[in-house]
């Protein structure tokens, strides 16, 4: 854990500048098992302190890779003087920053950390159960794998701040053939928030949700493709929760809506069906504790749900401070960093559809020719808000059942223009958060959404 040398330090904040000083640590374990052998095995720690200093509407930014007063004195001196070589350089329009009340966030919770024989010996395990009840594959690989980040934060405004997000999983891959003796894949991620020791008790804990893999993994290899073109879907949780990240949430970046975003032009207009709320939620959603909880962001800011679409309306953006108030709009906490030496960049924390009324079944038996799309491998969307995904689960649907799973495809289309044909929202959230947006610097991203009955294009064969 991070000694909390900031917040005990004697800095003497200029009053006409904000600053801000962080001190990070970054922390990587993962094992990685290929049938049974172990193929990688990594753990790393990254730690280091930055300050960045606004003065006459500028930025100054400097960082070290050591953490102690006399670092944190160091580069608090760097960065200033750094802001003021920019004042002397830049012409564009200033701009101030909003002010922000004092507030102190201290520490929630330490977090143990394991031994690097704690990942071997359970991914050794999950690996022979996987072995022993899933006998037609041709190849399985198991990862174990944990990443947090620690930050220590003050800023002149007076927010005084010790957080500290740990996630960790295990990925299991399964691959088998067709009767063609092509390969078929699919993979799940257990986990979620807390470090390994504490997601991770039992190897058998996962059991049952390895053999629903492997049976639809089974279902696939005897799959049959989509028939192409435009076709009504149903887009389970996860994969509302792409198109919500991916497709939909990057277009709403402040930032990016500054580069030319196609929603720069739609701020209260209508970009989606009625029956379409979306938010970028800080720590709680619906009542319950978000899968990667943000409380304060890198420019000290408290965190807030920004609501961006409600009931089909484009309602707002995501910020930071600059563009905040550029676009008179409150800060809602989005300004974040990967390590000690990035800069904070606008991110979207807990990006999720709102949940509707439908009932999954009955919007399976609502469809009388379509499909059932359930995971993604992969998506790519750009800020004009045009998306494609891969498909690796799905299913048929034939006069309001599943048929048969379909081989892996791909859907596409324009978010706003696919969100304005929802006609039916389920009554039930999907979160996902084993993955990094890479937008720039990675980072820790939760998303989520209910299942939406839509119409989108499908690839074929």
């Amino acid at each position: 854990m991070l000694k909390d040398v900031l917040n005990a330090g004697s800095f003497s904040f200029e009053p006409a500048a904000h600053t801000e000083v962080r001190g990070q640590l970054n922390r990587s374990r993962r094992v990685t098992l290929l049938s049974g052998n172990i193929i990688g095995n990594a753990r790393s720690d990254v730690s280091g302190v930055s300050a960045r200093v606004w003065k006459n509407g500028v930025c100054g930014f400097s960082s070290m890779a050591e953490y102690d007063e006399e670092a944190a004195k160091q580069v608090l001196k760097a960065a200033s003087e750094n802001a003021v070589f920019m004042d002397s350089r830049v012409n564009y329009p200033r701009q101030t920053l909003p002010a922000l009340s004092r507030a102190a966030l201290p520490l929630e919770r330490d977090i143990s950390d394991p031994a690097q024989k704690a990942y071997i010996e359970y991914a050794k395990a999950l690996d022979a159960y996987v072995a022993a009840h899933c006998p037609k594959l041709i190849s399985r690989r198991i990862v174990a794998t944990e990443d947090s980040m620690e930050k220590v934060l003050v800023t002149s405004d007076g927010m005084s701040a010790h957080t500290i997000l740990p996630r960790s999983y295990c990925y299991v891959i399964m691959t088998a053939e067709t009767p063609s003796g092509a390969p078929v894949e699919l993979f799940k991620a257990f986990g979620g928030e807390g470090t390994f020791d504490v997601n991770f008790t039992d190897p058998t804990q996962y059991a049952s949700q390895i053999d629903a893999l492997y049976e639809r993994l089974m279902q696939k290899s005897e799959g049959v493709y989509a028939e192409a073109g435009k076709k009504t879907v149903i887009l389970d949780g996860f994969m509302t929760g792409m198109l919500s990240h991916e497709a939909v949430g990057h277009t709403v970046e402040a930032d990016l809506v500054l580069g030319g975003s196609v929603a720069g032009h739609m701020l209260g207009k209508p970009v989606a069906s009625e029956l379409v709320t979306l938010t970028d939620f800080a720590h709680t959603a619906f009542g319950q504790r978000c899968p990667l909880p943000v409380f304060v962001d890198d420019e000290g800011t408290p965190a807030k749900d920004v609501p961006l679409i409600e009931n089909g309306i484009l309602t707002g953006y995501m910020n930071n401070r600059e563009t905040a108030e550029r676009f008179h709009m409150a800060p809602g906490g989005n300004a974040r960093a990967w390590l000690f030496s990035d800069e904070p960049l606008i991110r979207m924390r807990n990006t999720a559809v709102h949940p509707g009324k439908d009932k999954l079944e009955d919007m399976i038996a609502s469809v009388d020719d379509g499909y059932y799309l359930i995971d993604s491998s992969n998506g790519q969307a750009d800020t004009t808000g045009e998306f494609m995904f891969g498909v690796t689960m799905g299913y048929e649907i034939k006069k309001g059942k599943l048929g048969k799973a379909l081989l892996d495809t791909t859907i596409s289309g324009v978010a706003f223009d696919m969100l304005k044909t929802v006609d039916m929202v389920s009554d039930t959230v999907v979160w996902a958060s084993s993955g990094f947006c890479g937008k720039k610097q990675p980072m820790p991203v939760g998303m989520g959404g209910p299942a939406l009955r839509c119409q989108v294009m499908i690839g074929g064969r």
